[in-house]
């Protein structure tokens, strides 16, 4: 699952509209759905306002990967 469908997740288990994301945070209203759709990556600093919209850490939608190790 992508950032964007975890974030849109999180705001219908909320009830928090897209609109509201996008008056708190200036992002352009398509630009935002696009993303929640998995039809455009966000940026970071689109990640950031939207984590701090939601008074959430910038942990809470990502994890950590590890890369794969390569074979000997």
């Amino acid at each position: 699952m992508s950032v964007g469908e975890k974030i849109k997740d999180y705001l219908e288990d909320k009830g928090i509209t897209q609109a509201h994301i996008c008056r708190k945070t200036g992002i352009d209203p398509v630009k935002l759905n696009l993303a929640l759709n998995d039809n455009r990556r966000l940026t970071f600093d689109e990640y950031e306002l939207i984590c701090g919209a939601l008074d959430v850490g910038t942990d809470k939608f990502i994890s950590p990967r590890v890369p794969e190790q390569e074979q000997q």
